[in-house]
C-alpha cells in the first residue's frame, strides 16, 4: 500500500505528522489533500495564538499580564472540561496554572532554563500560587474570570486536544477516509485497519525501547522528562529539574519516570448521536480520546492509577455531564527504580519488572 505524509514541524515546538494510505493505493483526492493541509495550518495557527504562553499575542499570555474576563474560542469548552475532571480527579496535583511553577523553575518563553531568585519559596499551591479550582472562574463555556494574574500551561493535554481536532478535520475530507496515524510528539492517535507497533521510549536512552505497544484504533500517549529537563543551582551542586511537577508542590515528580496511557475509540463516525447526557458523555470521550489519554499520561505522574481510575469514575454532577466521567483506559507506569505498574488491557508488553 502506498503511503502519504503531510508534516508540520513547527507545530506546538514537537512537529506533527500524519501518515495516511489513500483508496486504491492511488495517489488520492489531491485538492482535497491540499484544503486539509491548508484547514489544518489554520487550525494549528489559531490554536497556538489562543493557547501558547511561548507567544506574546496570545489569550494565555495575556492572563498572565493581569485580571479580568477572558473569552476563548468555542472549542475550547471540552478541554477545560477536562482539566475540571483532572484537578478534581488528582486533588488539584494536575493543574494548568502550573505555568507559573515552570516559569520560575526556567521553562519560560525565552527557555532560560534559569531559575528565578527566590523560586524555591514560591513554588505550587502550597506557597499561594494561583491555581485552576481556586482563581480561575468559568462563566458559560468559554469565558474564564480572574481576580489576578495567572499562568496557564494547558501543556499536560493541550497536545493530544490539537490532534482530536486535527483528526475531525481529516474526517471531513473523503481523501482519509481508509484511516490514518497522527503523531504529535508521542501522542499518536491510530485509526488504521490493522494495528501498529509502538516502540515504548526508555526514558534513560531514546535510542532504546523498555516494551511495545499494538494499536489500531484509539490514542495512545506517552509521558517522561527525558526530552523536557535542565539542571538549576542546588546546594552543594547543580540540581535536575524538569516539566512534570506535582501543582500542590510545585516541584518535579521523581519516583515515576515514564507513563503510557491508551484510550480506546470508535471514531467519530460510530459516536452515539442520541441527546440523553449518558450517550453524550460517551460522544464527547469518542470526539477527544487523545486529549483523555494525554491529560491521563501526566496525572498518573503524581497519581495511583487506582486512584485515577476511582477519581474518574466517582465524579458526578456538571463534572461527569460535561462527558468526562468514566472514559475507560489502560496504562502502564514506570517507576525510577525501574519496577513497572501495568493495568489490565494495557495494549502493549514491557521488558521491565
Amino acid at each position: 500500500m502506498v503511503q502519504h505524509t503531510m508534516a508540520f514541524p513547527d507545530a506546538l515546538g514537537t512537529g506533527v505528522i500524519i501518515q495516511w494510505t489513500p483508496a486504491g493505493d492511488a495517489v488520492g483526492d489531491e485538492p482535497s489533500v491540499e484544503a486539509a493541509r491548508r484547514d489544518i495550518a489554520a487550525l494549528i495557527d489559531g490554536y497556538e495564538s489562543v493557547l501558547s504562553r511561548f507567544r506574546g499575542d496570545s489569550t494565555v499570555s495575556a492572563m498572565r499580564a493581569g485580571g479580568g474576563a477572558f473569552d476563548f474560542p468555542d472549542w475550547a469548552g471540552p478541554l477545560f472540561d477536562l482539566c475540571d475532571v483532572l484537578c478534581a480527579a488528582t486533588d488539584g496535583a494536575f493543574d494548568p496554572c502550573v505555568g507559573e511553577d515552570l516559569i520560575r523553575l526556567g521553562y519560560d518563553a525565552r527557555y532560560s532554563f534559569t531559575m528565578a531568585p527566590g523560586a524555591a519559596g514560591s513554588l505550587g499551591a502550597i506557597h499561594g500560587r494561583p491555581t485552576w479550582r481556586g482563581d480561575v472562574e468559568r462563566r458559560g463555556t468559554t469565558t474564564l474570570v480572574t481576580t489576578r494574574p495567572v499562568a496557564l500551561d494547558f501543556g499536560a493535554c493541550g497536545k493530544g486536544y490539537l490532534v482530536d481536532l486535527i483528526a475531525a478535520v481529516l474526517r471531513s475530507h473523503d481523501s482519509f477516509a481508509r484511516g490514518f496515524v497522527i503523531d504529535a510528539g508521542g501522542d499518536l492517535l491510530v485509526e488504521t485497519e490493522t494495528p501498529i507497533a509502538i516502540g515504548l521510549e526508555d526514558p534513560r536512552d531514546p535510542n532504546d525501547a523498555v516494551g511495545v505497544a499494538h494499536v489500531g484504533l484509539g490514542a495512545f500517549c506517552a509521558s517522561a522528562p527525558s526530552r523536557r529537563h535542565w539542571t538549576v543551582p542546588g546546594v552543594g551542586a547543580p540540581v535536575a529539574v524538569h516539566h512534570l511537577i506535582d501543582a500542590v508542590s510545585g516541584t518535579p515528580v521523581d519516583d515515576v519516570v515514564a507513563t503510557w496511557v491508551h484510550v480506546p475509540a470508535p471514531g467519530l463516525r460510530a459516536a452515539p448521536r442520541t441527546t440523553d447526557e449518558t450517550a453524550h458523555a460517551m460522544r464527547l470521550s469518542a470526539m477527544f480520546p487523545t486529549a483523555l489519554a494525554d491529560g491521563l499520561a501526566t496525572a498518573l505522574f503524581t497519581t495511583d492509577p487506582n486512584v485515577l481510575h476511582d477519581g474518574l469514575c466517582g465524579l458526578h454532577g456538571p463534572l461527569a455531564m460535561r462527558g468526562w466521567p468514566s472514559s475507560a483506559f489502560s496504562c502502564a507506569v514506570l517507576k525510577a527504580d525501574r519496577t513497572a505498574v501495568v493495568s489490565t488491557g494495557f495494549p502493549g508488553t514491557l521488558f521491565a519488572h
